[in-house]
């Protein structure tokens, strides 16, 4: 059996565990540069008239008159909360393949033995209380039928969050109360070639010959039809799929049009994903840099561009890749126009023990002392306490940086920002 968890309106409980005094009432985070919602709780998602996409100072005097309270969307706090959740949940089983940012599939093979709902009943609130995060569990034989179970665990109070899909007569009564829009995995195209033949739920999916599957769904399509009839084809991954690239591309907090403003926002994306970088103890094979106007502005002239570079030798050392994503970045760059967001990515990744030398490449490319103690220095004592000179100064950086002006303290990552508590004196 396998159990898929899945944290409750994640962004938004984040902020709400450090912020009691919001239990019941809506809580809406924003996207970067604070432009609109991108995720809502529970009483937030019952004032169906507050959109998702629309941009936040169209809708914000809504916003106000519904007592939303609204954040700036704080990564670095989710990250962590999720990590935590994690490794709540490995305490369960030892085989924990972590979906997304607030969803995992757990193992739970040989454990049939066992009342299950009372053991998801148990991980419910195991991870609730270690963590403040609300989820819901739904258990049954295969992924694509764990997702379902956790999606009617969710959709129906009786279930208190927590479903099991353990019979032949559960499934089946599953199968026919989900859309086939609903099926986990099944794209939009299928959905829509499903509609065709008349197939609108899981059920009735089903019930058609594996061989028509095949034919018209390739393998994709197949895959879920055995899921959905019990048979588990989608293997578990417990250890993460290996990267082919990284990268960043963030929205200044207004547009730019100076091309040394410019370059240390560069430089600072550069500095913040080559530590991504060593982290994962690889190297990358190319360079690109790209930079964009605003397309969405009816004012603006309009231009976009990017380089590639190929590197001379694979590297992830912060002062080699931005003396290279400055050069890059001047070959693109063009007066006369008011930029909105510069990206970098790191492409072709490689092991760091698997870098070949170049004959001719010089010692500047390879892993130093100096970025060897430039990450000691920033990991003992928080991010960004040393960095690159071409990264911009504090006070520079508020030309460039995102808009966060409701963004949360970092309570769990930074030690400046720990969540202060008071105690009141009762005088008798």
């Amino acid at each position: 059996m396998i159990a898929m968890v899945d944290c409750n309106s994640f962004y938004a409980s984040c902020e709400q565990v450090f912020r009691p005094d919001l239990k019941g009432r809506p809580v809406a985070v924003l996207s970067n540069n604070d432009g609109c919602i991108i995720a809502k709780n529970k009483e937030a998602k019952a004032l169906t008239h507050i959109p998702y996409s629309e941009p936040l100072f169209k809708i914000k005097h809504v916003l106000e008159a519904n007592d939303v309270t609204l954040f700036s969307s704080n990564y670095t706090l989710y990250g962590d909360l999720s990590d935590r959740v994690m490794n709540v949940l490995r305490t369960f089983s030892p085989d924990v393949e972590v979906y997304s940012i607030d969803e995992s599939f757990v193992n739970l093979t040989g454990m049939q033995h066992i009342d299950l709902e009372t053991y998801g009943t148990q991980i419910k609130e195991k991870v609730v209380r270690y963590t403040g995060i609300p989820v819901g569990v739904g258990i049954a034989p295969t992924k694509v039928l764990a997702k379902l179970a956790n999606r009617i665990s969710k959709k129906f109070p009786a279930c208190k969050h927590v479903f099991v899909l353990d019979t032949e007569d559960k499934r089946i009564k599953a199968l026919k109360w989900a859309e086939t829009k609903d099926i986990w995995g099944l794209g939009k195209k299928h959905v829509e070639r499903l509609a065709k033949v008349g197939v609108f739920n899981a059920y009735e999916f089903t019930q058609l010959p594996l061989s028509w599957v095949r034919k018209e769904m390739t393998v994709v399509g197949e895959r879920m039809w055995r899921e959905l009839n019990g048979e588990s084809c989608i293997t578990f991954e417990t250890l993460p799929r290996k990267k082919k690239a990284i990268g960043t591309a963030k929205s200044f907090g207004k547009k730019l049009s100076d091309l040394a403003t410019i370059e240390e926002a560069c430089a600072y994306y550069i500095s913040e994903t080559s530590e991504v970088l060593r982290a994962q103890k690889c190297c990358c094979t190319y360079l690109q840099v790209f930079l964009t106007t605003n397309y969405h502005s009816l004012y603006d002239n309009q231009y976009r561009d990017s380089k590639t570079i190929t590197l001379a030798v694979p590297t992830n050392n912060t002062f080699t890749l931005i003396s290279e994503g400055k050069r890059a970045l001047q070959m693109i760059y063009k007066k006369g126009y008011r930029y909105k967001k510069v990206g970098v990515n790191l492409l072709g990744l490689i092991p760091e023990n698997q870098v070949q030398g170049n004959l001719f490449a010089t010692g500047q490319s390879l892993n130093t002392t100096l970025i060897k103690t430039f990450d000691t220095i920033n990991n003992r004592y928080g991010k960004s306490t040393v960095s690159a000179g071409l990264s911009g100064t504090k006070k520079s950086k508020k030309q460039w940086e995102l808009i966060k002006e409701e963004r949360s303290p970092r309570f769990t990552t930074q030690w400046g920002e720990l969540l202060e508590i008071g105690i009141i004196k009762k005088t008798s």
